[in-house]
């Protein structure tokens, strides 16, 4: 069974469409269009992102986010296009695929499990190793000597980005802006609450794996 998020601020009228899609093997969520939509997801993470867009001005902010969450989360993102959405469509947008109105939930699970194949075939099942913790990127897990740790989006996030560069000094402010993007308005606290929240889950008295450098920030031990 995959798991999709259906983004758009048109919950009643999508309804319809997300149900026809559970019974396509494709369980589908509807979230709002706003940069915490995987924070308010329960359970694992989603295999793909679908995105509502009808190229009113109002709904630019959906393909702005749809290019997000491609750029910080890599999940296959597909488009549900208006025909009027179509003329306005940038040719340059990194989206993996879309589908024009009127949808059908065959059509759109087809084409699902068809980038999701593919994905799996290629070089999905990239991990990154770290001693006893490893991060597997493809199905976003995180697992410490076997046993899974349950993240929260940002949280896994977070510790994909120190892990992929171990080592590096990262500031507040610069975590801020990689993990959470520059339109944040929250504070660097944010980032000292969710690092506090990481160690909780993944490290004891004999693991360690995110260093407190005083004065500047945090880094992911390099001999981790």
């Amino acid at each position: 069974m995959l798991r999709s998020i259906l983004i758009t601020d048109e919950k009643e009228r999508l309804a319809k469409l997300s149900l026809e899609l559970g019974h396509m093997d494709l369980v589908c969520s509807i979230n709002p269009e706003n940069e915490r939509t995987f924070e308010k997801s329960n359970g694992r993470a989603p295999d793909l992102v679908l995105m509502a867009f009808d190229g009113s001005p109002g709904s630019q902010k959906a393909m702005h986010l749809a290019q997000t969450i491609k750029r910080d989360s890599n999940l296959p993102v597909i488009v549900l296009l208006s025909r009027e959405a179509l003329l306005k469509l940038d040719p340059e947008v990194a989206v993996d695929d879309f589908v024009v109105e009127p949808w059908d939930a065959n059509e759109i699970a087809a084409r699902a499990k068809r980038i999701l194949g593919k994905a799996k075939n290629g070089a999905n099942h990239e991990l990154i190793k770290c001693g006893n913790l490893t991060i597997d990127l493809a199905k976003y897990e995180v697992y410490v000597d076997g046993r899974q740790v349950e993240l929260t989006f940002k949280e896994y996030e977070l510790l994909r980005f120190l892990a992929r560069n171990k080592g590096r000094v990262f500031t507040r402010e610069a975590l801020l802006n990689e993990v959470w993007g520059y339109e944040y308005y929250g504070g660097d606290r944010t980032v000292d609450v969710h690092i506090t929240r990481l160690r909780s889950k993944l490290e004891d008295h004999s693991h360690t794996f995110i260093e407190t450098v005083r004065n500047i920030g945090y880094r992911f031990k390099e001999s981790a």
